[in-house]
């Protein structure tokens, strides 16, 4: 791997992708050896094992679209996230970056800034992790931004998937425990809303990594424990450029959601209807609502964007395991086309 005189002659690039598993998209791997000063080149898979394409015609074509540094390796290395293409060069029909990258496009004039809080659960086998072998922890109340063992479970994983964030060169914002026991969550952004969706998929990418290394698994499930306890979602905020100026443009962007709102609930991840229950800080998958400091609405504004007149607002609808291609082009799309 390396020469004589100790410098490396190749690098590992890890080509990153999202597959043809429904309802929701599954992330794949696999490690291609390039020469030093190399970019990565686009390169094959077997589609019909990813759900992607059929045995006579199994080809698909992985395009690097995004690269940083790979921290569980170090060094050279590269996490290199793909496009999936059809053989002719085309988007593959799963490939829902190419769908944003258009609309994106066309809206660039308004300037979307989005910043995702992703939420998620650990478990140790078919429990989350720290949970008891029978029955269940106490009660939903310490475990919010708790602190000592008997609140928090898993904080070596989450401190090590931060530090390998951060030395990837994501825009991540910071992480904090969740209201359920053994549920986290980390922030990514702000910024436009490809490098935004694209760095949560590499951000996703490395939680699993890092959690493999302990034998604990990482799931995004909208509702990952039946009964009292809270949900995971992914809450995606944004702004335009007239919404930072004015809470005008934010008031008729909740408004806008509003009007797609049906639409919108279709796409931000399978299984809502168990986590938009109108319970554990949710608005009802069935209404909309917006209001100012409201966890429980669709859409809240900030208190500081009241106080502010401008800023941002946050759609609490999409769920943990949602598309950020897909959530954030319908969040642009929907706001941008009706913006005076």
């Amino acid at each position: 791997m390396s020469s004589k005189q100790g410098e490396p002659k190749v690098y590992k690039a890890e080509y990153i992708w999202m597959d043809g598993a429904e309802p929701t998209q599954k992330l794949r791997c696999k490690t291609k050896i390039i020469p030093i000063g190399q970019e990565p080149p686009n390169w094959g898979f077997d589609g019909s094992s990813t759900n992607q394409a059929t045995g006579h015609a199994s080809d698909c074509v992985l395009k690097p679209v995004y690269n940083c540094p790979d921290p569980v390796r170090g060094g050279p290395h590269r996490l290199v996230l793909c496009e999936v293409l059809l053989t002719d060069l085309t988007p593959h029909p799963t490939n829902t970056r190419a769908k944003l990258l258009e609309v994106a496009e066309k809206y660039k004039a308004h300037d979307m800034w989005i910043g995702i809080e992703q939420e998620y659960t650990f478990f140790s086998g078919i429990k989350p992790l720290g949970w008891p072998d029978n029955g269940f922890p106490a009660p939903q109340f310490g475990y919010y931004c708790g602190v000592g063992a008997d609140e928090v479970y898993g904080r070596e994983i989450v401190e090590e998937h931060l530090d390998m964030c951060i030395d990837a060169g994501l825009m991540i914002a910071g992480i904090n425990a969740e209201v359920m026991p053994a549920q986290w969550e980390f922030q990514i952004g702000p910024c436009g809303p490809v490098q935004a969706s694209d760095q949560l998929w590499i951000a996703r990418w490395l939680l699993y990594r890092v959690a493999e290394d302990y034998g604990v698994s990482a799931t995004l499930a909208p509702k990952p424990v039946k009964g009292d306890w809270n949900g995971a979602g992914a809450h995606t905020n944004f702004s335009t450029k007239a919404m930072r100026e004015s809470i005008v443009a934010c008031e008729a962007a909740a408004k806008a959601l509003g009007e797609e709102h049906a639409l919108h609930i279709a796409e931000y991840g399978a299984g809502i209807e168990e986590r938009l229950t109108g319970k554990h800080e949710t608005c009802s998958y069935k209404q909309f609502k917006y209001g100012v400091s409201d966890r429980g609405a669709s859409v809240r504004i900030p208190w500081q964007v009241a106080v502010d007149g401008k800023g941002y607002i946050e759609d609490r609808r999409p769920c943990a395991n949602m598309d950020p291609y897909v959530v954030t082009r319908l969040i642009t799309n929907t706001v941008c086309s009706r913006a005076k």
